[in-house]
């Protein structure tokens, strides 16, 4: 009895045989007894850049013998050999950026997919922004709430003051910022007051922004962009778009102001100097340009239009590479994960998660529901029972597990119900994951596995 305790109480095993020595009874010595050139020779016969990182994530110790023994370096050179006569040296950040990259564009075009939905909203939900592992919904109940990517949980929330209507956000580690029709709005991550308010007229009927630190530029009805800079908190230059509706922007890291249109069209703008620089339109019949994703690594910018037309265009050269019909309804939403150059991912009306490939325009695999899974649930109700005690403030949320189910590129749609695709109105790429709202009170959170 008092062996079988002891296994109950340790994990597994009589707490005699758990030695931390080298010289004791039970299995033999433990990696802690180990001497530093014995770890330092097991971990450099590690194959995988991956594994030799979570043993270096383990304790300091381990950290330092792979740091010192120049491990992460000699596996790469032992990977990559023409790298050691090269001039140009990679730096092991760099190095383990681009298999992180290759790892989730290889995820998303080859991997099984896993959805997570929860009722977020009391009301609707129709635009979301993933980053750095946070995800931040609203637009339709006058709140923005803060979720965990990883695990769904609700985090924090942020009141739109004086019972304005959100318009469109984003946020960074620090800040989140919102836009109404005529106001812009900071907010502080660590909490839910506003810190900002922008007076109003300046711009009127502002209809998308994109956010940069330090600066936030707002599209309005006008044609027009507004340029505000947070720290000063006022107006610091106008640009002039289009003759139409700007519908929605982006910001490049080469300081380039870039402006969708009702009319089909796409400026591009210097942001230092104000001059537009050139006008992007399509081939097809004009239509409306929905929304904007760009690429700093390629030079890249990619479009979704009311028409159903993904487009593509080289900002060096200001010419289209592709412009493909990849929908046969509006494509709300088109997202890229920073820095990678493989995946696009576009959602719109007709509720079909599309992964596109950048350089072709081709349509890589499709998405929509599984109606056949069963739905699996975690219940914050549950958990608060159990404990005797709320777990944590904000909305009591059950998050269902369901499987995606992949459909043919050109399937036909008509067969397929559309509660198993309702529209998608916003979605957000993150690593390996992608976040999408619907319209609805509830957000979904695609998990792709190796």
């Amino acid at each position: 009895m008092e062996a079988s305790s002891s296994r109950s109480r340790s994990g597994g095993l009589p707490s005699k045989r758990r030695s931390s020595g080298g010289g004791g009874s039970g299995y033999g010595p433990t990696a802690q007894s180990l001497s530093d050139d014995t770890l330092r020779s097991i971990f450099s016969r590690l194959d995988d850049h991956f594994d030799l990182a979570h043993c270096s994530a383990v304790c300091k110790s381990w950290n330092t013998i792979i740091s010192t023994g120049h491990l992460m370096r000699d596996l790469y050179y032992k990977r990559n050999p023409q790298a050691r006569s090269s001039s140009i040296t990679v730096s092991t950040k760099s190095y383990f950026e681009a298999l992180a990259i290759n790892g989730h564009a290889s995820t998303l075009t080859s991997g099984s997919v896993e959805v997570q939905q929860w009722i977020g909203h009391s009301m609707r939900a129709t635009l979301c922004r993933m980053k750095s592992g946070s995800v931040l919904t609203g637009k339709g109940d006058k709140v923005l709430r803060l979720w965990s990517a990883e695990n769904c949980k609700y985090m924090n929330e942020y009141n739109v003051p004086d019972s304005k209507m959100l318009v469109d956000f984003d946020f960074d580690e620090n800040k989140i910022v919102g836009l109404t029709s005529s106001q812009v709005c900071i907010w502080k991550r660590s909490g839910p007051r506003s810190i900002f308010q922008s007076c109003g007229g300046s711009f009127s009927h502002g209809l998308c922004m994109s956010y940069a630190d330090p600066e936030v530029v707002i599209g309005c009805e006008d044609g027009r962009a507004f340029v505000y800079d947070m720290y000063s908190r006022s107006c610091s230059s106008i640009h002039r778009l289009h003759p139409s509706p700007v519908t929605c922007l982006a910001l490049t890291d080469d300081q380039l102001i870039i402006g969708g249109s009702t009319f089909g069209s796409v400026a591009i703008a210097d942001h230092t100097s104000g001059e537009r620089l050139g006008l992007l339109k399509s081939a097809f019949t004009p239509t409306v340009i929905r929304c904007l994703s760009s690429s700093a690594n390629s030079h890249l910018i990619f479009a979704g239009s009311s028409s159903g037309y993904a487009h593509c265009w080289d900002l060096r050269t200001l010419r289209p590479l592709w412009e493909t019909r990849v929908s046969p309804n509006v494509i709300y939403s088109a997202h890229h994960f920073p820095g990678d150059t493989s995946v696009l991912a576009v959602g719109g009306i007709d509720g079909v998660l599309r992964l596109v490939c950048q350089r072709t325009g081709d349509t890589i695999r499709s998405f929509i529901m599984d109606a056949g899974q069963p739905a699996q649930s975690s219940s914050r109700l549950q958990a608060e029972k159990k404990h005797g005690h709320s777990v944590e403030s904000g909305p009591r949320q059950q998050v269902e597990k369901k499987n995606a189910r992949e459909i043919a590129p050109d399937a036909r749609l008509d067969n397929i119900p559309t509660n198993l695709r309702p529209q998608i109105t916003g979605l957000s790429v993150g690593m390996r994951k992608i976040v999408t709202t619907h319209g609805e009170n509830y957000i979904r959170v695609w998990k792709f596995r190796s």
